[in-house]
Parts: C-alpha cells; structure tokens; sequence
C-alpha cells in the first residue's frame, strides 16, 4: 500500500509547501484510544515525518531488546475466547444463529442436559460407587466386589472402622442391580 487517499484536495500542512496533502500523518503518536488526529502531507513532507518517527524512543536498551524478541508484547493480558461461567460471553453471543454454529456455545445459562437413564437416587448410587453413567452390569459388579474387599473387615485385619462406607457400598450395589438400566 502506497498510503495515498485518493481525491485529497487539502493543501499540504507543512508551513511554505503548496503541494496537495495525499497522505495521513498522525499529529501524536497512537494511543489506541480512538482513531487520533491527522494532518495531510504532501509526498516529501511525509517521508521526512516517518523519518523522525521512532518507536523505540524513551526506551532503555534492555526495554528495546525485548520488544524486538519474538515474544514482544505477548505480556499484555488478554481475553480468553471460551465461555467458562465465571466470565461473562462476548456480547455478540447473542446474535441470531439459526444453525446455532457459534451463539449456542456462548449463550446464558447452562445447556439442559441430555436425559439419563438413571433416576436421580440411581446416579447417587452411582457416585458412591465411582461409576458414571455408561457403566453396564459387568462394571457394576467388578466395581462392587471391589469395593467390598477393601472395605470389610475381615480384608482389614478385624478393623470395623470402614463399616459405615461398606454399608453405603452394599446399599447403592442392592439399589443398582434391580435398576431397569441393567436390565
């Protein structure tokens, strides 16, 4: 790109110089605060702006260096692109998608979730076992056998002090083998 605006009929803004202003040049440096103010220059006149133009000026040699690096300005933070519920979606979220392709992933709320074969004391069962659930029977019942061997007495030296998750063990195990899910 050349940098020339087409059409431009101002004069140039250098002092003494009737050539036609064709190119932008900032009045200060960016700020990205907004898009700043410009003066038009005519050819000449904007090659000796970018001249003086450093960006490096003020900056100590070490600062210079790093901005150099290939990891120069990679140390601004910057805003994750993935909804996890403590921040809040991009406002676009919530434009119309018919296809759902992008705002279904950001919109408000959480997503019902897909029915589950097990009834509510079931997954409890479930939990208390340390299944999910896509377990089937031959999961259930390796997971049971399991669970009693570590946790009765007789396997831990007469020790009765894990009688009470043993229970809770037998109790899902019994609630979970007449489940129609495993039937």
């Amino acid at each position: 790109m050349h940098g020339r605006i087409e059409g431009a009929r101002a004069k140039c803004a250098a002092p003494g110089c009737d050539a036609p202003g064709e190119f932008k040049a900032p009045l200060q440096p960016a700020n990205f605060d907004g898009p700043g103010s410009w003066r038009f220059l005519c050819l000449d006149h904007v090659r000796e702006h970018n001249a003086k133009y450093n960006w490096f000026e003020g900056m100590s040699p070490d600062e210079i260096q790093d901005a150099q690096g290939p990891l120069g300005g990679w140390e601004r933070p910057s805003r994750a692109f993935a909804h996890n519920g403590v921040d809040p979606p991009p406002a676009w979220g919530d434009f119309s998608d018919p296809l759902e392709a992008i705002s279904g992933r950001f919109r408000r709320g959480r997503q019902p979730e897909a029915p589950s074969r097990f009834t509510k004391a079931e997954r409890r069962a479930l939990s208390v076992l340390g299944l999910g659930d896509d377990a089937d029977r031959h999961q259930l019942r390796q997971r049971y056998s399991g669970l009693v061997r570590r946790y009765h007495p007789d396997k831990n030296g007469g020790d009765r002090s894990h009688e009470a998750k043993l229970g809770e063990v037998i109790e899902a195990y019994q609630q979970l083998r007449k489940s129609a899910a495993f039937a």
